[in-house]
């Protein structure tokens, strides 16, 4: 009996040991994995979004899409090609029918109260159909790039090419063309070399007064815009 007993004894002593020490062991583990789990990263941290950046088209009624609806003017062609690719920009179009280059030199002081990130500069088409002296036409684009880029440091900036028809006299023509090229040479801006290419004197691409374009006119616009802007849009989201 007293063997017995001694037996059970050793046994409950035995048995007490192991569970202190299966009880350290895993109380050790749990301190463990918590330890980790606190100095893991989060694995469903969402990522910063990305800031929407802002185009701006700032033109005549080219631009507005004169005699058409507002989402068929170019700067909406281009946003939805904008959107397609997911390219975290805002077109804003800037377009007054009727603009000067000299009208859009005083505008531009109200845009400039927001931050601009690509503008888009299509001015000049009036001046020319009004026989303004092209050397006048080059002071006021210059101003309005100088302006913009004071305000908005990286901006980039995008010049739209103009050209006059034949029967404004060949001088004129060519010297109201040298503005645009020698814009984008001395400003260091990126040229689209004719916005109308494609589309200036075909009738059917352009309304009845034959100045502004139709609504397939101003696709071809929009292609020819977008040639150039979207390598700029896709550098600038890379930097």
């Amino acid at each position: 009996m007293k063997k017995k007993s001694k037996f059970i004894t050793l046994y409950l002593a035995a048995l007490l040991f192991m569970t202190g020490c299966g009880e350290t062991e895993t109380t050790g583990q749990v301190k463990a994995e918590q330890k980790a789990g606190a100095e893991a990263p989060v694995a469903d941290e969402k990522p910063k979004a990305e800031r929407t950046r802002t185009i701006v088209f700032f033109g005549n009624s080219l631009t507005a899409g004169y005699g058409l609806e507002p989402d068929q003017a170019f700067p909406t062609l281009i946003q939805e090609r904008i959107d397609s690719l997911g390219l975290p920009y805002k077109a804003i179009n800037a377009g007054l029918s009727g603009e000067t280059s000299a009208g859009g030199k005083s505008r531009i002081d109200w845009l400039l109260k927001q931050p601009i990130d690509v503008f888009v500069l299509e001015l000049g088409a009036n001046d020319g159909l009004r026989g303004i002296d092209p050397a006048s036409t080059y002071d006021n684009l210059a101003t309005i790039i100088d302006k913009v880029r004071e305000k908005n440091p990286e901006v980039a900036v995008v010049l739209a090419g103009m050209q006059m028809p034949p029967s404004m006299g060949k001088r004129f023509t060519v010297e109201f063309e040298e503005v645009f090229t020698r814009l984008a040479k001395d400003k260091e801006v990126t040229l689209i070399p004719f916005l109308l290419e494609g589309v200036a004197g075909e009738r059917a691409l352009n309304q009845g007064d034959g100045i502004h374009p139709t609504v397939e006119g101003q696709k071809i616009l929009a292609e020819n815009v977008w040639e150039v802007l979207e390598p700029i849009l896709v550098a600038d989201r890379a930097s």
